[in-house]
C-alpha cells in the first residue's frame, strides 16, 4: 500500500467532520493513533501515541529508547494523524524530527510539566520528539 493512497483515503476520512471540531480536538493533548510507513518494509504501521499541544504547536514524544514509529518518521515524515474519541478524523500530516539539543530541552521542559516523574536529562538525550504539521 503506497503512502499516497493512504493519504488520499485519510483526506476523505474526515470530510464530514467540521474543521472547527477538528481544531478543538487538537487543542489539548490526548491519545491518538498514527500510521507511518515502515522504513524498510514499506508496510503501513498504526500505533497509539500521545500528542501534546503547546501554544498551537503539536508534538509527539515518547519515553526514552528507540521507537520504530520515530525511525519510520525520520525515513519518511509523511504520516496519518488519527484523532479518536468524540471527534474521529484521519489527518494527513508531516513530522519534523527535533534533534537540536536546545530546542529539545525547551519542549521537553513543557512536556515534563504534563509527564511528571520522568528524568529530564534522559528525555532530552534519548526520547523521540517530533513536531507535527497537519497538512491542510
Amino acid at each position: 500500500m503506497s503512502n499516497e493512497s493512504s493519504q488520499t483515503r485519510a483526506a476523505s476520512a474526515h470530510a464530514g467532520v467540521p474543521t472547527a471540531e477538528i481544531d478543538r480536538a487538537l487543542l489539548h493533548g490526548h491519545l491518538i493513533d498514527i500510521t507511518t510507513t515502515g522504513r524498510t518494509s514499506g508496510v503501513q504501521r498504526r500505533i497509539e501515541v500521545t500528542f501534546h499541544n503547546f501554544d498551537g504547536r503539536i508534538f509527539i514524544s515518547g519515553r526514552p529508547g528507540k521507537r520504530d514509529w520515530y525511525a519510520n518518521l525520520v525515513a519518511d515524515p509523511r504520516f496519518i494523524f488519527h484523532l479518536k474519541g468524540p471527534v474521529t478524523a484521519a489527518l494527513p500530516a508531516t513530522a519534523r524530527p527535533i534533534t537540536d539539543e536546545a530546542e529539545r530541552r525547551g519542549w521537553f521542559g513543557q512536556i515534563l510539566e504534563v509527564w511528571r516523574g520522568m528524568d529530564p536529562e534522559a528525555m532530552v538525550a534519548h526520547s523521540p520528539l517530533v513536531e507535527v504539521i497537519i497538512d491542510r
